[in-house]
């Protein structure tokens, strides 16, 4: 399952979304960690000192890359320059999976925690001025839009702050999208917004409440986000000894937040996979955006949709059976 963790800066989504991952990976089951936040700060709540995490490839230095690994030999792509951000996978792409010999994770995933750790990289100042963020977090959806991802296989990812959340299709790319909110007129002004932008695009939101003091800040989110809250997770020495780079058991997590955590595994579990629709909606952004180049590159993207091709475990068996 592909999860987003959004959010206003400061609510503490890249903490939940560190612990989560930690949670999964502790199960066992494949894990893809994507620090897809202009700040970077997923590596390091993961544990990740900052002369490792500079070591990682970031995905948006290497966007030529990844479009070359994933082209394959799609007839509709002519060269990896000409696919977009959005373009989708057809057939002869090269689809991706969460088992052995991923191109992508074995060249720019990091081990931590039992889960894959993914960047992006930073905004730079190299960028000011010729380039915007969503040009690097644009690594991120191509992944995704090649990825088949199975039962019990999670990619866990810890989206820009704000609304540029909502500023490509990325937003789409997800089968549960976790808002955190602060029991605040601020943490949960963002919920209205955001729900609003995923309304028209069949994108479910679910709020997590965090540093939860007591039934009073619980009755404030349900006041503001009604049933849209899922679950909360309470003030937490845990997290203060995170924030202080130490990264101890979460067996020692507080009870409370141990079962918020078992409550997002659990309603993620409970979420259908929905290959046709996530395949309906990448092409939609895709033309969408050959729209907005217009002329022979909006003909020459449009012409890369293959309209008999959807993702999914049935094209990735195929894919494989082709190469054996």
């Amino acid at each position: 399952m592909k999860i987003a963790f959004v959010g206003k800066g400061g609510s503490g989504k890249t903490t939940i979304a560190a612990l989560f991952t930690r949670y999964l990976a502790e199960t066992g089951h494949p894990v893809v960690a994507i620090d897809a936040d202009i700040n970077q700060h997923l590596a390091a709540a993961l544990g990740v000192s900052d002369a490792t995490a500079a070591q990682i490839p970031p995905l948006g230095l290497h966007v030529g890359d990844i479009k070359e690994i994933l082209r394959g030999t799609n007839p509709r792509i002519t060269t990896p320059s000409a696919m977009a951000k959005t373009t989708p996978p057809g057939s002869g792409s090269r689809l991706l999976d969460l088992g052995p010999g991923n191109p992508v994770h074995d060249r720019f995933g990091h081990q931590v925690e039992g889960a894959t750790l993914m960047l992006t990289g930073p905004f730079s100042e190299e960028d000011l001025g010729t380039s915007c963020y969503h040009s690097k977090v644009g690594a991120v959806e191509l992944y995704l839009n090649h990825l088949v991802d199975g039962h019990d296989e999670y990619v866990v990812v810890d989206m820009t702050a704000g609304a540029d959340s909502f500023a490509s299709g990325l937003f789409t790319r997800f089968d549960m999208t976790f808002l955190v909110a602060e029991p605040t007129v601020r943490g949960v002004s963002v919920h209205r917004q955001y729900a609003e932008y995923a309304r028209d695009h069949d994108v479910t939101i679910q709020v997590v409440g965090n540093k939860v003091r007591g039934a009073d800040d619980v009755e404030f989110l349900t006041d503001h986000v009604g049933d849209a809250l899922l679950t909360h997770l309470g003030q937490s020495e845990f997290v203060r000894a995170m924030e202080k780079g130490r990264h101890p058991s979460l067996t020692s997590l507080e009870p409370e937040n141990l079962k918020a955590l078992g409550i997002l595994r659990d309603t993620v579990d409970a979420t259908p996979k929905d290959w046709q629709r996530f395949t309906r909606q990448g092409i939609e952004f895709h033309i969408r955006n050959a729209r907005r180049w217009g002329g022979a590159a909006e003909a020459e993207l449009v012409a890369q949709v293959d309209p008999d091709f959807t993702l999914g475990p049935d094209a990735l068996a195929t894919l494989d059976g082709q190469r054996s």
